[in-house]
C-alpha cells in the first residue's frame, strides 16, 4: 500500500507496491506515447537536418499547425494565442516539436526513476523528483480531459456519479487513478517544497 513522500536527508522516500508503481508508470508510458514528435526524415542537407534534429522547423515547411485534434493532447500542448487562429498556428509550428521532445524527455527520466529499483520503496534524488512531480501533471491533464473536468463543479460532479455508480467502469477506474496520482502528486510537491 502507498504511504506518502518524506523527505529523507537529500532524498524523497515513499512507497508503492508493484501494482500501484505499474499503474504510475504505465499511465506514464500512455503519456510518453501521446505527447512524443514525430521522427524528422532526412534531406541530405547536414545543416537542415541538424536544425531538424534540435526541433527547428524547416524553411520549406511554412504551412500551418493547427491545434491536435485529440482534446487531452491539446490540453498538453495549448495554443499560444486563443484570438488569433494564425499567430496561435506560427506559434505552434515553431514551438511545438521542442515542447513535445521536452515532456517526452520528461516523462522518460520519470518512467526510469520509478522503474529503477526493486521492492516497494520509491528513492529520488531532487531533480528525479520534479521530474515525476511534473509527468504527474501530465498524466493528470490527460485524465482530467478524459473525465471532462475543467471546473470545480465537474469534479463534484464526478464524484457525486462516482458515489452513484454501483460497479467498476472505464470512467471509476479512471477517477481512481486520478484521485491516487493527485494525492501522490501533492505529497511529492509538499516535500519538495519544505
Amino acid at each position: 500500500m502507498a504511504t506518502a513522500f518524506k523527505r529523507k536527508g537529500e532524498h524523497f522516500v515513499a512507497r508503492l507496491d508493484d501494482i500501484e508503481r505499474e499503474v504510475v508508470v504505465g499511465l506514464m508510458q500512455q503519456v510518453l506515447e501521446l505527447v512524443e514528435p514525430e521522427g524528422v526524415e532526412a534531406t541530405g542537407d547536414a545543416f537542415e537536418d541538424l536544425v531538424a534534429t534540435i526541433g527547428v522547423p524547416r524553411l520549406d515547411e511554412a504551412g500551418p499547425v493547427e491545434e491536435p485534434e485529440d482534446p487531452a493532447l491539446a490540453r498538453l500542448l495549448p495554443s499560444g494565442n486563443r484570438q488569433d487562429d494564425a499567430v496561435a498556428s506560427e506559434f505552434r509550428r515553431l514551438t511545438e516539436h521542442g515542447l513535445r521532445e521536452r515532456k517526452a524527455a520528461n516523462l522518460e527520466a520519470a518512467i526510469d526513476a520509478l522503474t529503477g529499483m526493486t521492492g516497494d520503496k520509491v528513492t529520488l534524488d531532487r531533480s528525479q523528483a520534479q521530474a515525476v512531480v511534473v509527468a504527474l501533471t501530465d498524466v493528470r491533464l490527460v485524465l482530467g480531459e478524459r473525465l471532462g473536468l475543467r471546473t470545480d463543479e465537474d469534479a463534484d460532479a464526478l464524484v457525486e456519479r462516482l458515489e452513484q455508480a454501483g460497479e467498476q467502469d472505464i470512467e471509476t477506474m479512471l477517477a481512481a487513478y486520478y484521485d491516487f496520482l493527485t494525492w501522490l502528486q501533492e505529497s511529492l510537491t509538499l516535500v519538495l517544497m519544505g
